[in-house]
Protein backbone atom coordinates (compact mmCIF):
# COMPACT_ATOMS: atom_id res chain seq x y z
CA UNK A 1 0.00 0.00 0.00
CA UNK A 2 1.23 3.54 -0.66
CA UNK A 3 1.48 6.26 1.68
CA UNK A 4 1.44 10.13 1.18
CA UNK A 5 4.36 12.68 1.84
CA UNK A 6 1.89 13.61 4.63
CA UNK A 7 1.41 10.08 6.02
CA UNK A 8 4.97 9.74 6.47
CA UNK A 9 5.71 12.73 8.11
CA UNK A 10 2.73 12.56 10.32
CA UNK A 11 4.85 9.11 11.11
CA UNK A 12 7.94 10.80 11.70
CA UNK A 13 6.16 13.25 14.40
CA UNK A 14 4.22 9.68 15.95
CA UNK A 15 8.00 8.26 16.59
CA UNK A 16 9.15 11.77 18.11
CA UNK A 17 6.63 12.16 20.41
CA UNK A 18 6.67 7.92 21.06
CA UNK A 19 10.54 8.33 21.49
CA UNK A 20 10.05 11.39 24.10
CA UNK A 21 7.06 9.70 26.39
CA UNK A 22 9.74 6.45 26.41
CA UNK A 23 12.56 8.51 27.54
CA UNK A 24 10.37 10.51 30.37
CA UNK A 25 9.30 6.85 31.71
CA UNK A 26 12.80 5.28 31.77
CA UNK A 27 15.56 8.09 31.22
CA UNK A 28 18.11 5.89 29.30
CA UNK A 29 20.08 5.86 25.85
CA UNK A 30 16.75 5.19 22.78
CA UNK A 31 17.79 2.94 19.91
CA UNK A 32 15.05 3.47 17.05
CA UNK A 33 14.92 1.33 14.35
CA UNK A 34 13.43 1.82 11.16
CA UNK A 35 14.02 1.01 7.20
CA UNK A 36 15.62 3.08 4.07
CA UNK A 37 12.95 2.54 1.93
CA UNK A 38 12.45 4.89 -0.67
CA UNK A 39 9.13 5.32 -2.41
CA UNK A 40 5.96 5.44 -1.77
CA UNK A 41 5.33 2.13 -0.21
CA UNK A 42 7.53 1.29 2.83
CA UNK A 43 6.41 -2.30 3.98
CA UNK A 44 6.10 -5.95 2.07
CA UNK A 45 6.17 -9.13 3.22
CA UNK A 46 10.10 -8.82 1.73
CA UNK A 47 10.33 -5.45 3.61
CA UNK A 48 9.27 -6.68 6.85
CA UNK A 49 12.07 -9.52 6.65
CA UNK A 50 14.81 -7.42 5.90
CA UNK A 51 13.33 -5.40 9.08
CA UNK A 52 13.05 -8.73 11.72
CA UNK A 53 16.41 -9.92 10.50
CA UNK A 54 18.02 -6.43 11.77
CA UNK A 55 15.63 -6.71 14.65
CA UNK A 56 16.99 -10.11 15.66
CA UNK A 57 20.73 -8.84 15.24
CA UNK A 58 20.12 -5.70 17.47
CA UNK A 59 18.06 -7.92 20.56
CA UNK A 60 21.26 -10.13 20.67
CA UNK A 61 24.00 -7.32 19.93
CA UNK A 62 22.34 -5.44 22.82
CA UNK A 63 21.99 -8.92 24.96
CA UNK A 64 24.36 -7.69 27.55
CA UNK A 65 22.57 -4.95 28.57
CA UNK A 66 19.55 -4.70 30.62
CA UNK A 67 16.62 -2.81 27.99
CA UNK A 68 13.96 -1.02 29.87
CA UNK A 69 11.29 -1.17 27.38
CA UNK A 70 10.75 -2.07 23.78
CA UNK A 71 7.94 -1.23 21.71
CA UNK A 72 7.69 -2.83 17.72
CA UNK A 73 5.26 -1.70 15.31
CA UNK A 74 4.38 -2.92 11.80
CA UNK A 75 2.43 0.21 10.13
CA UNK A 76 1.76 1.16 6.68
CA UNK A 77 4.58 3.56 6.58
CA UNK A 78 6.84 1.05 7.68
CA UNK A 79 7.87 -0.88 10.56
CA UNK A 80 9.57 0.40 13.38
CA UNK A 81 10.96 -0.88 16.64
CA UNK A 82 12.19 1.28 19.81
CA UNK A 83 14.53 0.21 22.62
CA UNK A 84 14.76 2.47 26.01
CA UNK A 85 18.59 0.49 27.12
CA UNK A 86 20.32 1.05 30.20
CA UNK A 87 23.72 1.58 28.84
CA UNK A 88 26.26 4.40 27.34
CA UNK A 89 24.56 6.01 24.14
CA UNK A 90 28.25 5.96 22.32
CA UNK A 91 28.72 2.09 23.12
CA UNK A 92 25.29 1.39 22.09
CA UNK A 93 25.90 4.10 18.94
CA UNK A 94 29.32 1.77 18.00
CA UNK A 95 27.04 -1.55 17.93
CA UNK A 96 24.33 -0.16 16.33
CA UNK A 97 26.96 0.89 13.20
CA UNK A 98 28.42 -2.44 13.52
CA UNK A 99 25.13 -3.78 12.63
CA UNK A 100 24.62 -1.43 9.48
CA UNK A 101 27.80 -2.15 8.32
CA UNK A 102 28.24 -5.71 8.77
CA UNK A 103 26.77 -6.78 5.53
CA UNK A 104 25.32 -5.58 2.43
CA UNK A 105 21.37 -5.87 3.93
CA UNK A 106 22.94 -3.50 6.78
CA UNK A 107 23.11 -0.39 4.22
CA UNK A 108 19.41 -0.03 4.31
CA UNK A 109 18.99 -0.65 8.17
CA UNK A 110 18.38 3.14 9.81
CA UNK A 111 19.60 2.71 13.26
CA UNK A 112 19.44 5.81 15.34
CA UNK A 113 20.82 6.07 19.16
CA UNK A 114 19.46 9.35 21.02
CA UNK A 115 21.11 10.50 24.05
CA UNK A 116 19.29 11.19 27.29
CA UNK A 117 19.74 14.59 26.48
CA UNK A 118 17.00 13.61 23.43
CA UNK A 119 20.12 14.43 21.15
CA UNK A 120 20.65 11.97 18.21
CA UNK A 121 24.26 10.69 18.43
CA UNK A 122 26.08 10.94 14.56
CA UNK A 123 28.12 8.59 13.13
CA UNK A 124 31.63 9.14 12.60
CA UNK A 125 32.21 8.26 8.87
CA UNK A 126 28.86 9.31 6.20
CA UNK A 127 26.52 6.00 4.86
CA UNK A 128 27.65 6.08 0.80
CA UNK A 129 24.96 5.80 -1.47
CA UNK A 130 23.83 2.53 -2.48
CA UNK A 131 23.70 2.83 -6.45
CA UNK A 132 26.78 5.20 -6.76
CA UNK A 133 28.63 4.22 -3.78
CA UNK A 134 29.34 8.38 -3.62
CA UNK A 135 28.42 10.79 -0.25
CA UNK A 136 24.56 9.44 0.15
CA UNK A 137 23.35 13.06 1.74
CA UNK A 138 25.24 14.56 -1.58
CA UNK A 139 22.72 12.29 -3.90
CA UNK A 140 19.67 12.28 -1.61
CA UNK A 141 19.78 16.43 -1.64
CA UNK A 142 20.74 16.57 -5.52
CA UNK A 143 18.16 13.22 -6.06
CA UNK A 144 20.88 12.03 -8.77
CA UNK A 145 18.56 8.42 -8.61
CA UNK A 146 15.65 7.86 -9.38
CA UNK A 147 12.84 6.28 -7.24
CA UNK A 148 12.76 3.24 -9.72
CA UNK A 149 16.53 2.89 -9.92
CA UNK A 150 16.64 3.13 -5.51
CA UNK A 151 13.66 0.80 -5.19
CA UNK A 152 15.04 -1.92 -7.97
CA UNK A 153 18.56 -1.71 -6.27
CA UNK A 154 16.62 -2.37 -2.78
CA UNK A 155 14.74 -5.21 -3.87
CA UNK A 156 18.89 -6.72 -5.31
CA UNK A 157 20.44 -5.94 -1.90
CA UNK A 158 17.13 -7.93 0.06
CA UNK A 159 16.94 -10.91 -2.51
CA UNK A 160 20.43 -11.43 -2.67
CA UNK A 161 21.18 -11.32 1.06
CA UNK A 162 18.44 -14.05 1.14
CA UNK A 163 18.87 -16.51 -1.43
CA UNK A 164 22.73 -16.66 0.70
CA UNK A 165 21.15 -16.93 3.86
CA UNK A 166 18.19 -19.89 2.59
CA UNK A 167 20.20 -21.42 0.30
CA UNK A 168 22.70 -22.53 2.58
CA UNK A 169 19.79 -23.36 5.34
CA UNK A 170 17.87 -25.64 2.80
CA UNK A 171 21.32 -26.82 1.82
CA UNK A 172 21.74 -27.92 5.80
CA UNK A 173 18.36 -29.53 5.53
CA UNK A 174 19.25 -32.54 2.88
CA UNK A 175 22.70 -32.78 3.83
CA UNK A 176 20.96 -33.62 7.88
CA UNK A 177 18.18 -35.67 5.58
CA UNK A 178 20.63 -38.09 4.34
CA UNK A 179 22.06 -38.56 7.72
CA UNK A 180 18.83 -39.48 8.77
CA UNK A 181 17.86 -42.46 6.51
CA UNK A 182 21.40 -44.16 7.18
CA UNK A 183 20.77 -43.85 10.51
CA UNK A 184 17.03 -45.22 10.41
CA UNK A 185 16.99 -48.49 11.86
CA UNK A 186 16.23 -51.53 10.90
CA UNK A 187 16.44 -51.33 6.78
CA UNK A 188 16.86 -54.64 4.76
CA UNK A 189 19.89 -55.07 3.13
CA UNK A 190 21.25 -51.57 3.80
CA UNK A 191 23.51 -50.17 6.23
CA UNK A 192 22.11 -48.81 9.48
CA UNK A 193 23.16 -48.38 12.89
CA UNK A 194 22.52 -51.90 13.53
CA UNK A 195 24.86 -53.54 10.90
CA UNK A 196 26.20 -52.77 7.54
CA UNK A 197 23.64 -54.72 5.52
CA UNK A 198 24.51 -56.11 1.66
CA UNK A 199 27.81 -53.64 2.13
CA UNK A 200 30.90 -54.56 2.72
CA UNK A 201 32.76 -51.56 1.66
CA UNK A 202 30.79 -48.59 3.58
CA UNK A 203 29.20 -47.91 6.86
CA UNK A 204 26.99 -45.35 8.56
CA UNK A 205 30.22 -43.39 8.76
CA UNK A 206 30.88 -43.71 5.31
CA UNK A 207 27.73 -42.07 4.42
CA UNK A 208 27.95 -39.36 7.08
CA UNK A 209 31.32 -38.32 5.39
CA UNK A 210 29.82 -38.32 2.05
CA UNK A 211 26.66 -36.01 2.71
CA UNK A 212 29.13 -33.74 4.70
CA UNK A 213 31.16 -33.39 1.46
CA UNK A 214 27.68 -32.76 -0.55
CA UNK A 215 26.73 -29.72 1.31
CA UNK A 216 28.64 -26.98 -0.78
CA UNK A 217 27.05 -28.88 -4.03
CA UNK A 218 23.27 -29.00 -2.54
CA UNK A 219 23.66 -25.01 -2.33
CA UNK A 220 24.97 -24.62 -5.65
CA UNK A 221 22.19 -25.84 -6.68
CA UNK A 222 19.75 -23.95 -4.96
CA UNK A 223 21.74 -20.97 -6.42
CA UNK A 224 21.94 -22.35 -10.03
CA UNK A 225 18.04 -22.36 -9.84
CA UNK A 226 17.97 -19.14 -8.64
CA UNK A 227 20.24 -17.49 -10.97
CA UNK A 228 18.55 -19.73 -14.08
CA UNK A 229 14.74 -19.20 -13.28
CA UNK A 230 14.68 -16.85 -16.14
CA UNK A 231 15.80 -19.20 -18.14
CA UNK A 232 14.00 -22.54 -19.68
CA UNK A 233 13.28 -25.60 -17.04
CA UNK A 234 16.31 -27.62 -19.42
CA UNK A 235 18.69 -24.95 -19.42
CA UNK A 236 18.20 -25.17 -15.71
CA UNK A 237 19.16 -29.06 -15.81
CA UNK A 238 21.94 -29.13 -18.12
CA UNK A 239 23.28 -26.64 -15.24
CA UNK A 240 22.95 -29.13 -12.71
CA UNK A 241 24.20 -32.02 -14.44
CA UNK A 242 27.29 -29.91 -15.19
CA UNK A 243 27.58 -29.21 -11.22
CA UNK A 244 26.80 -32.90 -10.34
CA UNK A 245 29.64 -34.64 -12.04
CA UNK A 246 31.96 -32.03 -9.88
CA UNK A 247 30.17 -33.69 -6.83
CA UNK A 248 30.29 -37.23 -7.44
CA UNK A 249 33.73 -36.69 -7.58
CA UNK A 250 33.85 -35.13 -4.57
CA UNK A 251 31.55 -37.99 -2.73
CA UNK A 252 33.86 -40.69 -3.99
CA UNK A 253 37.08 -38.49 -2.57
CA UNK A 254 35.41 -38.22 0.71
CA UNK A 255 34.19 -41.62 0.72
CA UNK A 256 37.78 -43.43 -0.79
CA UNK A 257 36.26 -44.50 -4.23
CA UNK A 258 32.78 -45.88 -2.58
CA UNK A 259 29.66 -44.98 -4.09
CA UNK A 260 27.05 -43.92 -1.23
CA UNK A 261 25.16 -41.25 -2.65
CA UNK A 262 25.65 -41.29 -6.59
CA UNK A 263 21.70 -41.52 -7.30
CA UNK A 264 20.74 -39.18 -4.89
CA UNK A 265 23.54 -36.48 -6.34
CA UNK A 266 20.94 -36.56 -9.41
CA UNK A 267 17.68 -36.54 -7.58
CA UNK A 268 18.16 -34.61 -5.29
CA UNK A 269 20.21 -31.92 -7.25
CA UNK A 270 17.19 -31.69 -9.43
CA UNK A 271 14.65 -30.75 -6.67
CA UNK A 272 17.12 -28.03 -5.29
CA UNK A 273 17.32 -26.57 -8.11
CA UNK A 274 13.58 -26.61 -9.12
CA UNK A 275 13.20 -25.22 -5.16
CA UNK A 276 15.70 -22.19 -6.30
CA UNK A 277 14.03 -21.72 -9.45
CA UNK A 278 10.34 -21.41 -7.65
CA UNK A 279 12.42 -19.96 -4.39
CA UNK A 280 10.79 -16.01 -3.65
CA UNK A 281 13.18 -13.89 -0.64
CA UNK A 282 10.05 -13.04 1.33
CA UNK A 283 10.80 -16.66 2.86
CA UNK A 284 7.55 -18.53 1.91
CA UNK A 285 9.02 -21.83 1.02
CA UNK A 286 7.12 -23.41 -2.55
CA UNK A 287 4.64 -26.47 -2.30
CA UNK A 288 6.08 -29.58 -2.59
CA UNK A 289 3.65 -29.84 -5.37
CA UNK A 290 4.46 -27.46 -7.48
CA UNK A 291 8.24 -28.33 -6.76
CA UNK A 292 7.65 -32.10 -7.68
CA UNK A 293 6.42 -30.65 -10.72
CA UNK A 294 8.71 -28.19 -11.33
CA UNK A 295 11.18 -31.21 -11.59
CA UNK A 296 9.39 -32.51 -14.18
CA UNK A 297 9.30 -29.70 -16.41
CA UNK A 298 13.30 -29.60 -15.59
CA UNK A 299 13.83 -33.28 -17.21
CA UNK A 300 11.92 -34.64 -18.95
CA UNK A 301 12.83 -33.11 -21.97
CA UNK A 302 16.19 -34.39 -21.11
CA UNK A 303 15.54 -37.37 -20.24
CA UNK A 304 13.90 -38.18 -23.82
CA UNK A 305 17.01 -37.47 -25.16
CA UNK A 306 18.64 -39.83 -22.79
CA UNK A 307 16.73 -42.56 -23.36
CA UNK A 308 16.28 -41.85 -27.32
CA UNK A 309 20.42 -42.69 -27.26
CA UNK A 310 20.86 -45.27 -23.96
CA UNK A 311 23.62 -47.23 -24.29
CA UNK A 312 22.81 -51.15 -24.00
CA UNK A 313 25.60 -52.05 -22.46
CA UNK A 314 24.79 -50.60 -19.01
CA UNK A 315 22.84 -52.38 -16.76
CA UNK A 316 20.66 -49.40 -16.70
CA UNK A 317 20.48 -49.67 -20.47
CA UNK A 318 19.58 -53.10 -20.35
CA UNK A 319 16.93 -52.84 -18.00
CA UNK A 320 15.22 -50.07 -20.30
CA UNK A 321 15.91 -51.64 -23.25
CA UNK A 322 14.39 -54.96 -21.84
CA UNK A 323 11.69 -54.17 -19.50
CA UNK A 324 11.40 -49.93 -20.24
CA UNK A 325 12.38 -49.32 -16.85
CA UNK A 326 13.47 -46.32 -16.56
CA UNK A 327 15.44 -45.75 -13.15
CA UNK A 328 15.45 -42.45 -11.29
CA UNK A 329 15.37 -40.57 -14.56
CA UNK A 330 12.41 -41.81 -14.98
CA UNK A 331 10.79 -41.40 -11.87
CA UNK A 332 12.59 -37.63 -11.57
CA UNK A 333 11.24 -37.12 -15.20
CA UNK A 334 7.44 -38.07 -13.97
CA UNK A 335 7.43 -35.63 -10.85
CA UNK A 336 8.61 -38.27 -8.34
CA UNK A 337 5.24 -40.13 -8.55
CA UNK A 338 6.67 -42.90 -5.81
CA UNK A 339 7.02 -39.76 -3.33
CA UNK A 340 3.70 -38.00 -4.55
CA UNK A 341 2.01 -41.33 -3.85
CA UNK A 342 3.58 -43.60 -1.69
CA UNK A 343 6.38 -42.01 0.36
CA UNK A 344 4.82 -38.72 1.80
CA UNK A 345 1.26 -39.94 2.31
CA UNK A 346 2.54 -42.98 4.54
CA UNK A 347 5.27 -40.90 6.30
CA UNK A 348 2.76 -38.40 7.50
CA UNK A 349 0.20 -40.84 8.47
CA UNK A 350 2.88 -42.91 10.42
CA UNK A 351 3.91 -39.99 12.59
CA UNK A 352 0.25 -38.94 12.90
CA UNK A 353 -0.62 -42.68 13.98
CA UNK A 354 2.00 -42.09 17.11
CA UNK A 355 5.29 -43.62 15.22
CA UNK A 356 8.69 -41.98 15.56
CA UNK A 357 10.34 -40.49 12.50
CA UNK A 358 12.42 -43.77 12.73
CA UNK A 359 9.75 -46.59 12.76
CA UNK A 360 7.86 -44.44 10.48
CA UNK A 361 10.54 -44.20 8.06
CA UNK A 362 10.97 -47.69 8.37
CA UNK A 363 7.51 -48.43 7.30
CA UNK A 364 7.73 -46.04 4.91
CA UNK A 365 11.30 -47.79 3.21
CA UNK A 366 9.05 -51.14 3.23
CA UNK A 367 6.06 -49.70 1.06
CA UNK A 368 8.48 -48.55 -1.28
CA UNK A 369 9.67 -51.69 -1.62
CA UNK A 370 6.67 -52.95 -2.32
CA UNK A 371 5.90 -50.09 -5.20
CA UNK A 372 9.24 -49.45 -7.14
CA UNK A 373 11.48 -51.58 -9.38
CA UNK A 374 14.39 -50.47 -7.22
CA UNK A 375 17.27 -50.88 -10.18
CA UNK A 376 19.77 -51.09 -7.22
CA UNK A 377 18.39 -54.28 -6.28
CA UNK A 378 17.92 -55.17 -10.22
CA UNK A 379 22.21 -54.73 -10.42
CA UNK A 380 22.24 -57.33 -7.51
CA UNK A 381 19.65 -59.85 -8.09
CA UNK A 382 18.11 -59.09 -11.41
CA UNK A 383 14.35 -59.27 -12.64
CA UNK A 384 14.43 -61.96 -9.87
CA UNK A 385 15.78 -60.38 -7.46
CA UNK A 386 13.39 -57.21 -7.60
CA UNK A 387 10.09 -59.38 -7.47
CA UNK A 388 11.20 -61.51 -4.53
CA UNK A 389 11.70 -58.04 -2.78
CA UNK A 390 8.44 -56.30 -3.80
CA UNK A 391 6.55 -59.71 -2.61
CA UNK A 392 8.59 -59.79 0.37
CA UNK A 393 7.72 -56.16 1.73
CA UNK A 394 3.98 -56.98 0.35
CA UNK A 395 3.86 -59.87 2.38
CA UNK A 396 5.42 -58.10 5.66
CA UNK A 397 3.11 -54.86 5.00
CA UNK A 398 -0.16 -57.23 4.91
CA UNK A 399 0.55 -58.62 8.50
CA UNK A 400 1.53 -55.07 10.31
CA UNK A 401 5.41 -56.22 11.02
CA UNK A 402 7.83 -55.95 14.16
CA UNK A 403 11.33 -55.50 14.62
CA UNK A 404 11.62 -59.03 14.59
CA UNK A 405 9.96 -59.41 11.27
CA UNK A 406 11.91 -56.52 9.79
CA UNK A 407 15.22 -58.12 10.84
CA UNK A 408 14.57 -61.01 9.44
CA UNK A 409 13.69 -59.63 6.46
CA UNK A 410 17.27 -57.68 6.65
CA UNK A 411 18.74 -61.28 7.34
CA UNK A 412 17.33 -62.69 4.30
CA UNK A 413 18.42 -59.80 2.33
CA UNK A 414 22.02 -59.87 3.02
CA UNK A 415 21.88 -63.70 2.23
CA UNK A 416 21.02 -63.13 -0.60
CA UNK A 417 23.22 -59.55 -1.22
CA UNK A 418 20.26 -57.47 -2.10
CA UNK A 419 20.15 -53.49 -1.39
CA UNK A 420 17.63 -51.34 -1.99
CA UNK A 421 19.27 -48.85 -2.53
CA UNK A 422 16.50 -47.01 -5.04
CA UNK A 423 14.37 -46.86 -2.19
CA UNK A 424 16.85 -45.36 -0.08
CA UNK A 425 17.55 -42.57 -1.62
CA UNK A 426 13.07 -41.95 -1.96
CA UNK A 427 13.42 -42.10 1.74
CA UNK A 428 15.72 -39.54 2.54
CA UNK A 429 14.29 -37.72 -0.25
CA UNK A 430 10.65 -38.21 1.98
CA UNK A 431 12.58 -36.89 5.23
CA UNK A 432 13.42 -33.58 3.21
CA UNK A 433 10.15 -33.09 1.72
CA UNK A 434 8.28 -33.23 5.22
CA UNK A 435 11.12 -31.21 7.07
CA UNK A 436 10.90 -28.67 4.43
CA UNK A 437 7.36 -28.00 4.48
CA UNK A 438 7.72 -27.83 8.56
CA UNK A 439 10.33 -25.08 7.65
Amino acid sequence: MEVTLKEILDAREERVRMQNEMQKENPYPLICFTMNIAGPIKTSPLIIRAFEYGLNKIEKAIGDYKTAKQITAYKNYGPMSLFSVMANAQEIKDICVKIEEECELGRLFDIDVIDVDGKKLERKKERCCIICGKSGRACAAGRLHSVEELQEKTQEIISRHFAKIDSKKIAEFARNCLIDEVRTTVKPGLVDLSNNGSHFDMNVQTFVESANALVGYFEECINIGINTAHNTPEDTFYALRKAGISAEKNMYKATNGVNTHKGIIYSLGVILGAIGRLWKPDAKMPKTADILTECSAMTKLPAKKDFDNIDGSTSGGRLYLERGEKGIRGEVADGFPSIKNVALPIYKSELANGKTKNDAGVITLLHLMANVYDTSIYNRGGDEGVKYAQEYATKLLGNSPTIKNIEEMDEAFIAKNLSPGGCADLLAITYFFAELENM
